[in-house]
């Protein structure tokens, strides 16, 4: 199917002319500034910054640009592709056309095909036209079938044949508008139909919201946030596992000073976390109220973010390696300790009620204890003397 569409879509953009006989010259060009000003006899090809068509083309013209104008006829096909296009010239054949911004002043004999933000045609379409548009607006009408996709669409002139329009938000006609056959359109409120505007065969209006339902809204919510704790997860799960497996001596020393503290001890590691995670901020931002602190506060509130970060993923290694100890025996920290320990601290955050205030707990005697070990390994002879 996907091959199906994109054949489709190439077909619609290449120009006829193109699978014609390759006996047809053909020129190309290339430039930063680029000023078509002499009559070229087959196709014109051209790529540039800025392109500029001032004199007539007796094939297709290709171009391709930031900016691109045609000031002079075309009497095969356009493919033009630009941040802008402004097609102020006749074109014999097809148009094809991709910008951002597409203004289209002159008929166009054969089908008109436009993808951008903005199509805008006051000319006649004589064949069909095809378009792609946050906002269209065709206003010369068209000889062949219209379908156009937009945001905002208005019609005005006279329509051949039938219309198809699918809006995301509203539809207008112009006063005077005749369509002679069916107009058929999709959109969230009825288009705006003037009582002086003809429409042959007939509307058929299909109401479309695109906009989801307080029910719909409320299960995207729910998913929205499940990927995002999935994936928060998911990260806790690599980064606990990653520091267990670069480190794990580390983890090991730490597991056996928790296995040696007495409930005494357990309490003021506690307390000790408790007290800097409370008393950081406030040092932060009494020193952000004076000019010469700014800088120290800036340190420490990358370490105190960082203290935080390395206090959640090692409550996680703990835990693992705690776990592990009780039902294996295995004293050394792997890391698929930490996985398995991070894994059981998410599933312990959602218990109602009390697996929040556990992890919270949990962190903070981390958080001590990290403290501890910093203050070990920056003051060995404190720690020999103990």
């Amino acid at each position: 199917m996907q091959r199906i569409l994109l054949a489709t879509l190439v077909l619609l953009l290449v120009p006829a002319g193109d699978f014609a006989s390759t006996a047809t010259p053909a020129s190309f060009s290339a430039a930063q500034s680029l000023l078509a000003a002499s009559s070229t006899p087959g196709h014109l090809y051209v790529a540039g910054a800025s392109v500029v068509l001032t004199a007539p083309v007796a094939g297709d013209f290709s171009a391709c640009g930031g900016s691109i104008i045609t000031a002079s006829p075309i009497a095969g096909d356009g493919l033009l592709l630009a941040g802008s296009i402004s097609s102020r010239a006749k074109v014999a054949g097809d148009l094809r056309a991709i910008a951002g911004n597409i203004d289209i002043f002159e008929p166009i004999a054969g089908d008109l095909v436009a993808f951008g933000f903005s199509v805008r045609d006051s000319s006649r379409v004589k064949g069909s036209a095809f378009i792609i548009a946050a906002n269209a607006t065709l206003t010369g009408g068209a000889s062949g079938p219209v379908t156009i996709y937009g945001n905002n669409i208005a019609l005005a002139g006279d329509f051949s044949e039938d219309v198809t329009l699918v809006a995301s938000s509203h539809i207008s006609l112009a006063p005077g508008t005749t369509i002679n056959g069916k107009l058929s359109y999709e959109a969230p409120e009825a288009a705006n139909i003037p009582d002086s505007a003809t429409i042959m065969c007939g509307v058929t209006y299909t109401n479309a919201s695109y906009l989801p339902d307080v029910g719909t809204s409320r299960a995207l919510a729910f998913v929205s946030i499940g990927f995002f704790l999935i994936a928060r997860i998911i990260g806790a799960l690599l980064l606990a596992g990653l520091l267990a497996g670069l480190f794990p001596k580390f983890a090991e020393v730490i597991i056996e000073r928790i296995f040696r503290k007495r409930p005494r001890g357990i309490l003021l590691t506690l307390l000790l976390g408790f007290g800097v995670v409370v008393a950081a901020p406030i040092v932060i931002i009494l020193l952000l109220l004076t000019f010469v602190g700014i800088g120290l506060a800036l340190l420490l509130l990358v370490l105190y973010s960082l203290l935080l970060l390395l206090a959640l993923l090692y409550t996680g290694i703990l835990l693992g390696g705690i776990l592990v100890r009780r039902l294996t025996r295995r004293e050394t920290v792997v890391w698929h300790d930490g996985v398995l320990g991070m894994l059981t601290l998410s599933l312990i955050a959602f218990v109602p009620f009390v697996g929040l205030p556990v992890v919270l707990l949990l962190s903070l005697f981390s958080t001590g204890i990290l403290l501890q070990s910093f203050y070990r390994f920056a003051f060995p002879h404190e720690d020999n003397a103990e």
